[in-house]
């Protein structure tokens, strides 16, 4: 199966700045028609409905990455009821399994069917980037909060550019480099407030650290060897395929790991994993979508730059989690560093 090098365009299904210059472009033309010439009537909507498209994607992708923050929060809200990792995640992906898998059928309308080597990408994608990454997330959300977690999260591009440099040798920038180092200094500094806040209980939010850092590098395994099967599958039909292997996968593992007694918890860990499975799992999916239909990949993901922001003001106003100013110094040392970053690599 083909990897995804980092610098991979042929991935990115619109460009922001080309998307921007043929919206300007459109109202250009009409604006400054010297030629004395009428204008189409289709030049004209193209140009009015630019602005409004790109507005469009702006507030999906912002919709979408504070849906998919809120994941930890319910995470969290869940574990007050005394329901552990393998019982909450099995009831997220058995609610979300109806979704992706119609998903699946949708992208798969009119398609060629998938050969032997598709299905074992899909398999093996789906355990990584979805099953693995799911379950290393929830279990590390046990031990620390939710703010840690979405920190220890946004730091996935860096971690798929690492990988390129030690798979593919690519080279890595200066400033790339710098942007790396501000937003690792960033979650380093959040992490040590929270060891210090847990006094005898550090060993158990290292662990928890440890565990959703390790989510993220499962999550930049499936992004860096996605590639082929997004160009011959198509990005939602890869989505739907996937996602519905890991939901079998959830299941499976707490068939195997629990007694079916323990599928019975409080009526809130079973509204709150609905909640989990629409809101914030599968809804955000095709926002992000449709957002990166509208303004392009790049553009979609600075305004996900709103992700971490929500979940710490949602973790101390829900969760009541402490904001201070270690948490605030933290978070802006994250985001400017995943900014420096990301306008690098261009």
């Amino acid at each position: 199966m083909g990897a995804l090098r980092p610098d991979d365009s042929r991935h990115v299904p619109c460009d922001t700045q080309q998307h921007d210059a043929q919206a300007a472009g459109f109202q250009k033309d009409i604006l400054s028609n010297s030629s004395g010439q009428k204008v189409p009537p289709a030049q004209q909507a193209r140009a009015q409905e630019a602005p409004k498209s790109i507005a469009a994607g702006l507030l999906l992708a912002t919709l979408g990455a504070i849906a998919f923050s809120g994941k930890a929060i319910i995470v969290k809200l869940a574990y007050r009821h005394g329901v552990d990792a393998v019982t909450l995640i099995m009831y997220r992906m058995l609610f979300a399994l109806p979704i992706f898998a119609v998903m699946a059928w949708w992208a798969s309308r009119g398609k060629a069917a998938l050969t032997r080597k598709d299905w074992l990408g899909v398999l093996w994608l789906g355990f990584t980037g979805y099953y693995l990454a799911s379950f290393l997330d929830f279990a590390g959300l046990a031990h620390i909060s939710a703010s840690l977690e979405r920190l220890i999260l946004y730091l996935n591009p860096t971690l798929v550019l690492l990988m390129g440099l030690v798979l593919y040798q690519r080279r890595i920038t200066p400033r790339q480099m710098m942007g790396m180092a501000i937003s690792y200094c960033g979650v380093v500094l959040v992490f040590g407030h929270e060891i210090t806040l847990q006094g005898d209980d550090a060993a158990s939010t290292a662990l928890g650290a440890l565990l959703v850092f390790l989510s993220a590098v499962s999550y930049a395994v499936y992004l860096v060897y996605s590639g082929e099967l997004v160009q011959r599958l198509g990005s939602l039909r890869l989505v739907g395929l996937a996602t519905t292997v890991a939901c079998l996968l959830c299941l499976l593992q707490f068939v195997l790991l629990r007694p079916l007694s323990a599928a019975a918890v409080a009526p809130e860990v079973i509204w709150l994993s609905l909640l989990n499975a629409t809101l914030c799992t599968a809804l955000p999916v095709l926002m992000v979508m449709m957002a990166i239909e509208r303004i392009g990949a790049s553009l979609a993901a600075q305004t996900g730059m709103v992700g971490p922001l929500s979940t710490i003001l949602m973790g101390a106003v829900i969760l009541g989690e402490p904001f201070t100013a270690w948490v605030a110094a933290g978070t802006m040392l994250v985001i400017a560093g995943i900014f420096v970053f990301t306008r690098a690599g261009r």
